[in-house]
């Protein structure tokens, strides 16, 4: 087949749906979908699966318990391709569909445009990026030529550390060929190639309740307790490292004339090395089985966590791809480091080739200010399908 062809009929193409991305991204954004909310992220994903079997993709559901569905949107390839395993590689386009917006917001918020920028709920984070996805699938489907096969994962538990979908992505990354994460563009209109992991955990004090005044003695306060821990815990940041450690929300107590018979603190911790994480969890687990104020007692459970996202030399490779791609379509593109946390972490450490935030440029996430810049819709599309219709030549 004829690579340049079908690379110039494919961007051409692009460059006709930016109306179209934009009817399509205005429907999910106006879809309610928080990440609890798993009836709404299905129904974003009911819209994602008719879109993609109405451009010949088969989808496939990986039913999720508590949280939304994951969805495979499957284009084969029949001829010979790279594998991994026992299977043929996978070029895996990634996004999630949940956000992290209470129930109701679109209709507080719907999808708006103004002076250039869309705006609503998700709208860049990250629904664009899976708008984007749906249309490079529909593009390969309709005029050929992906050099393997393509896998379109678009999971719904992102935003809460992805605690069903990580099983799929990890099963997706080991006979991944690379895998692209169309998270939003930095607003400066770069990639992410690093991002810190992270372990967002949960930690509960019981003390013993008295009288504060007229039997302070016979209590043994959990509150007491949490104080000494939030500071042991927190001195374990090491911004040189990248190591970071917040106690951001606590709770406690039973009245205020009351020692405190309980008391909880939630921790987020980020590091940049993966070896760092077993350091410093060691660490937090030395504090908090550790009694400050004797007679408390004190469990730690970790309610979420993302990988961290680190560069090998295919995934730099891949980068240079990406990075030449983009410049044929207009793009000046960068790699930077990220301190949020991604579900490309997964990918990464299961040795799948990973590039993150190459989706359409975005700003302000998880706020209502968050924004979409829609000239990039159609270049950042362009760019991932060139990049795909590249790999060989690059060598991945």
């Amino acid at each position: 087949m004829n690579t340049e062809s079908t690379e110039a009929k494919i961007t051409a193409w692009l460059a006709t749906q930016q109306q179209a991305m934009l009817d399509v991204l205005a429907d999910l954004v106006n879809t309610d979908g928080g990440s609890y909310d798993k009836a709404g992220v299905d129904a974003v994903g009911a819209r994602i699966k008719a879109f993609c079997e109405s451009h010949g993709l088969k989808v496939e559901t990986v039913k999720g318990e508590r949280f939304g569905d994951c969805l495979r949107a499957i284009l084969p390839h029949e001829g010979t391709a790279p594998t991994r395993g026992n299977h043929a590689a996978n070029i895996v386009l990634m996004g999630h569909r949940d956000t992290v917006f209470p129930k109701g917001e679109p209709e507080r918020r719907p999808f708006t445009i103004k002076d250039g920028r869309a705006y609503g709920p998700g709208v860049a984070d990250m629904k664009a990026g899976l708008v984007m996805n749906m249309f490079v699938l529909a593009a390969f489907a309709k005029f050929g030529g992906a050099p393997g096969p393509m896998v379109g994962l678009f999971t719904g538990d992102e935003e809460i550390g992805s605690p069903e979908g990580r099983a799929v992505i990890e099963e997706e990354a080991r006979g991944a060929r690379v895998v692209f994460n169309s998270e939003p563009g930095r607003p400066s209109g770069n990639v992410v190639t690093g991002r810190k992991g992270g372990v967002f955990m949960v930690f509960d004090i019981e003390g013993k309740a008295s009288h504060s005044g007229g039997n302070f003695q016979a209590g043994i306060s959990a509150i007491g307790e949490l104080a000494h821990k939030i500071v042991a815990i927190h001195a374990l940041t090491d911004l040189e490292r990248g190591i970071t450690l917040n106690v951001g929300l606590v709770e406690g107590g039973q009245s205020v004339n009351t020692v405190a018979p309980w008391a909880r603190g939630q921790i987020d911790l980020r590091y940049v090395k993966p070896e760092d994480r077993e350091e410093v969890m060691a660490k937090i687990h030395e504090i908090i089985g550790r009694s400050y104020v004797p007679g408390t007692k004190a469990r730690l459970t970790i309610k979420g966590e993302f990988n961290a996202l680190t560069q090998d030399a295919a995934a730099k490779k891949l980068f240079g791809l990406y990075q030449g791609a983009a410049a044929e379509a207009g793009l000046k593109v960068e790699g930077e480091f990220s301190g949020g946390c991604a579900d490309s972490g997964f990918t990464a450490q299961q040795g799948a080739p990973t590039i993150c935030a190459v989706g359409p440029v975005g700003g302000l996430a998880h706020s209502p200010e968050e924004y979409l810049e829609i000239s990039s819709f159609v270049p950042r599309a362009q760019a991932v399908a060139r990049a795909v219709l590249r790999l060989e030549q690059a060598g991945l």
